[in-house]
């Protein structure tokens, strides 16, 4: 029993001199694509749009002035074809990201502004496709933005983000003239669990 104290002692005394923090968090908001078409077949042209986001971070401050933040999002999107009328189709996209933070103030203070970047992937489901059927267009790209926390309480935070995330076009070879990267813009807010 001494020994399983000494170790929970010692434990504890190094996580302190440590001082390693993280953070959970849940946002929702705002996506939306920009450079969106994705090409034209048989004189249609073809796009694709997003509006509502949902995503989740797990946030690791190893520094008073750095982090790592690993996360996934859910995109509502759909797809859309120029006809008369236009029609539309749902079709998701699912995110997973990693981004260095850089913060303004350091760890601690009531509010920390920062700067990110990072890589991630896009997963884009085919209209009518389940994300359980194995038929999603994978694309990687990177990522860039900012961002406020604030410190609620002890162990809440509310934060606020603004990124851009660059990523190759799906669906390539469906289309003739597929130009340039898809630009996604995020607008988010969110509540974090401090630990």
């Amino acid at each position: 029993m001494k020994r399983w104290i000494m170790i929970s002692l010692l434990t504890g005394a190094a996580m302190t001199v440590f001082a390693q923090v993280g953070e959970i968090s849940i946002s929702a908001g705002q996506s939306k694509f920009r450079n969106n078409v994705l090409g034209s077949a048989d004189g249609v042209e073809y796009k694709v749009e997003s509006d509502f986001r949902l995503g989740f971070r797990f946030t690791f401050n190893n520094d008073r002035f750095y982090g790592h933040e690993i996360g996934y999002a859910y995109n509502h999107g759909s797809f859309k074809a120029e006809t008369t009328p236009p029609q539309s189709v749902g079709m998701p996209v699912h995110q997973g990201m990693y981004n260095f933070l850089m913060y303004g103030t350091r760890e601690g203070s009531p509010v920390r502004p920062f700067v990110t970047g990072g890589g991630h992937f896009s997963t884009f489901y085919p209209p009518g496709a389940s994300v359980f059927s194995g038929n999603g267009v994978t694309k990687f790209g990177y990522n860039y933005g900012g961002g406020i926390k604030a410190r609620v309480t002890s162990m809440f935070l509310i934060r606020l983000d603004l990124r851009n995330y660059i990523t190759a076009k799906p669906f390539g070879d469906s289309f003739r003239d597929q130009k340039g990267m898809l630009n996604q813009l995020e607008v988010s807010a969110g509540l974090a669990l401090a630990f």
